[in-house]
């Protein structure tokens, strides 16, 4: 018996049997372009092993215009057939299967080569397309179908065509992006001419028992989208075309409406694919933020879709499936949709990886064995860096006594989960709270550990975190002015008028805490309303004609940084925009290049520049000081001063805002390295 039998359940092709409901989706990692397809394989097959039924390796461009990058990988040769052999023949020894996703960038393309159907510039690439012509079409289509016949012959299951995301496929159906006038263009028909001739050559080329997934946009979430009756139209077009199943694609790249960050409910566009349910006699996949085997359950036993999708989730843990099939929920990693080590790395030009675990696509050379000789090791600070060496060491075999002066575990991480839109960080530190209750770790909470109590240890690891940085103001002692931490961990009262000192990540998050009441993160409804998100069925690419409407501010807030420049640029790639919006509809001031003079009964006194002029008084109850950390190293110093070693981590080595990816990655190689 399983507390999931619609996710575990199988799901029969006609001429294959996936084992069960999930579907590993698609992600730009970079592992493929490292060309190490010895590392490529031995990540998929990590899934594999794990219990996925179907996974989707990262995009791979069909010819050069299509690729997403220069030096993007690509299947255009024997040779590339060659590589991808050693991909196969991994997950299919691991008792999986595997499809290639075939991504044409389009307009996307961040190469002067670039195509499209019409001489569009995207809002996110720096290169205006070249609009194709009919033999330009031809080949788009003939290096396509090159590409799914040389997947087959390399050993995959099946491919998925991108057709989704704003991708080339999805340039050709909306009129913004298709201004043509020829059979490609013009009428709702020949527009979707391209996707769908697509299909039906690459299912000539492959034969019948070859899975096509076909990633269809079911809302664009950008002016004049698609509507939910040519979506329909579409998906009955490609079925007939030959697809085997269709999966869920939500928003283009460049819409302005967040669809896979932490800040989106659990499940957020389950409804969409539902609508099409029926419609359609091939299996649907849903997808974006179904990150639990309970949500995922729930999207299958509603009759939402047929599979699921999961991409970031089995960054965090390989082993998800099996652990669901095991009914071990608890230890899942799970995914708290930060993007910080996947999309970021991306964007940024990075190997992807996983805040939650930074084995992801580091297999090969991060692996944790067993010790060879046996140590005892003290840990001070139970935060994400002092987690993660003391449970890799105890998973190693090392004896492990964890010290923390606070009740919990958890460190900074119980403040970020405060944060409206940061409600996933409550599943973290429950989960890291499960591992080490689950581990033979000796934890001593509500404990102050000292020089005495460190020195018998073999290996001492201090991870002590940091503490606020003092900014130096005149009259910051008054009681009006409190820290982040007095805010966020102390629960102090915050008067309706608030200036907030420091605009990096924690004042971001501070003002989102004290401007927001309910977090619309729990409620789908008003999170929609928040982002203006409507029915595909009602209006042209799923966005509201009244434009996002979200609650009313519950305070007024003054974010203000020295640094004379726009706030917010050091916030994530992927995700800064969405802070900053949301900020930013709820009315909060945003004030850059300020110099803080001093606070009194007036308020704050702030003036611009180096001859600091223009001096304005910020009428406030409240002061939150967000000016940044310095390392906590009391503890370090000490010990070096009695000559006892011990490795320094996490915000006590390096305090840069509260990076947890940093110190996980930090602390889990450590412990390896032990």
């Amino acid at each position: 018996m399983t507390n999931y039998p619609h996710l575990l359940a199988p799901l029969d092709l006609g001429f294959t049997t996936l084992k069960n409901r999930v579907l590993m989706g698609s992600m730009h990692t970079g592992l493929e372009e490292t060309k190490d397809w010895a590392r490529v394989a031995e990540f998929y097959a990590a899934r594999a092993r794990g219990g996925v039924a179907l996974m989707v390796t990262g995009g791979i461009g069909p010819n050069l215009e299509g690729s997403v990058l220069p030096g993007a990988a690509m299947m255009t040769t024997d040779k590339d057939v060659e590589n991808h052999t050693v991909i196969t023949k991994a997950v299919h020894e691991a008792g999986g299967k595997i499809a290639m996703q075939i991504l044409h960038a389009g307009r996307y393309a961040y190469s002067p080569k670039c195509v499209a159907p019409s001489p569009v510039k995207s809002p996110i690439s720096p290169f205006p397309p070249t609009a194709l012509d009919e033999e330009g079409i031809e080949k788009q289509i003939s290096d396509i179908v090159t590409a799914a016949a040389l997947a087959q012959k390399a050993g995959y299951d099946g491919v998925e065509v991108m057709g989704s995301e704003g991708y080339f496929l999805n340039q050709f159906l909306v009129t913004h992006t298709n201004k043509r006038e020829d059979r490609w263009g013009g009428s709702y028909e020949n527009r979707m001419r391209l996707p769908v001739e697509v299909v039906r050559r690459i299912r000539e080329a492959v034969g019948e028992n070859f899975i096509i997934i076909y990633r269809l946009s079911m809302i664009d979430l950008v002016p004049n989208g698609s509507t939910h009756d040519e979506v329909v139209q579409l998906a009955k077009a490609v079925e007939a075309a030959g697809a085997t199943i269709i999966n869920t694609g939500i928003g283009w790249h460049e819409a302005r409406v967040p669809t896979i960050a932490t800040s989106v409910p659990r499940r957020a566009f389950a409804w969409v694919t539902k609508k099409l349910m029926g419609q359609v006699n091939i299996p649907l996949i849903t997808s974006n933020r179904i990150n639990m085997p309970d949500v995922a359950e729930d999207v299958l036993a509603e009759g939402c879709a047929d599979m699921v999708s999961m991409a970031r989730p089995l960054l965090a843990d390989a082993d998800f499936v099996a652990k669901a099939a095991a009914d071990k929920v608890d230890h899942i990693a799970p995914c708290i949709g930060c993007n910080q080590a996947c999309l970021d790395h991306t964007f940024g030009g990075k190997l992807t990886s996983c805040l939650v675990n930074p084995r992801a696509c580091h297999e090969t050379e991060l692996q944790i064995t067993p010790t060879e000789t046996v140590k005892t090791v003290g840990v001070v600070g139970a935060g994400p860096a002092g987690l993660s060496a003391a449970l890799t060491a105890a998973e190693r075999g090392h004896k492990v006594t964890i010290f923390d002066r606070s009740d919990r575990v958890g460190g900074q991480l119980n403040m970020a989960r405060q944060v409206p839109g940061k409600e996933e960080f409550h599943g973290l530190v429950d989960w890291f709270e499960t591992r080490v209750n689950d581990s033979t770790i000796t934890l001593k909470l509500n404990t102050e550990a000292g020089v005495d109590d460190l020195k018998h240890f073999d290996e001492v690891i201090i991870a002590t975190g940091v503490v606020p940085r003092d900014p130096g103001i005149p009259g910051q002692d008054r009681a009006n002015v409190l820290t982040y931490i007095d805010v966020l961990r102390d629960k102090a009262e915050v008067g309706q008028k608030v200036a907030v000192i420091g605009a990096g990540g924690i004042g971001f998050d501070v003002s989102e805490y004290l401007v927001t009441g309910d977090s619309p993160t729990l409620d789908l409804p008003e999170w929609m309303k928040e982002w203006g998100v409507a029915d595909p069925a009602e209006v042209r690419g799923g966005l509201a004609e009244s434009g996002p409407q979200p609650e009313a501010p519950t305070r007024q807030i003054t974010l203000m940084q020295r640094k004379a420049k726009a706030l917010g640029k050091g916030l994530g790639k992927t995700t800064g925009w969405i802070h900053r919006a949301a900020l930013k509809m709820k009315n909060v001031e945003m004030i850059g290049g300020v110099n803080y003079e001093r606070i009194d009964d007036d308020g704050l006194h702030i003036s611009f520049g180096e001859a600091r002029e223009n001096p304005r008084v910020i009428d406030c109850d409240t002061v939150v000081l967000c000016s940044g950390q310095i390392s906590e190293r009391t503890l370090a110093d000490a010990l070096e001063e009695e000559g006892v070693a011990c490795h320094v981590i996490g915000g006590a080595d390096v305090a840069a805002e509260l990076d947890a990816k940093r110190a996980i990655n930090q602390g889990t190689r450590l412990a390896v390295a032990l």
